[in-house]
């Protein structure tokens, strides 16, 4: 009987190392498809990024054009009332 449980216990043995093996493989795979699939991220979010960067550039010096663009004529009629008086 004893004999029958070891033989039991080799194929059992045998078996959970076959299927722990391929399980390994292809957790293995899959976190390497994992880390390669988040560098693509990092990389295309760091592009996202220095475009933003740009884009915020851009629209500052828009926004700079326009305020002294409206403000030099109201300084100016701000000065020329004072002056007119």
């Amino acid at each position: 009987m004893n004999s029958i449980e070891a033989s039991y216990r080799a194929e059992l043995r045998e078996l959970f190392d076959a299927h722990f093996g391929r399980f390994e493989k292809k957790l293995e795979r899959r976190l390497l498809d994992t880390k390669v699939g988040l560098g693509i991220a990092k990389a295309e979010l760091g592009i996202k990024i220095e475009h933003l960067r740009v884009e915020l550039h851009s629209t500052k010096a828009d926004v700079l054009k326009w305020s002294l663009g409206l403000w030099v004529p109201v300084a100016l009629a701000v000065i020329g009332l004072y002056f007119k008086r």
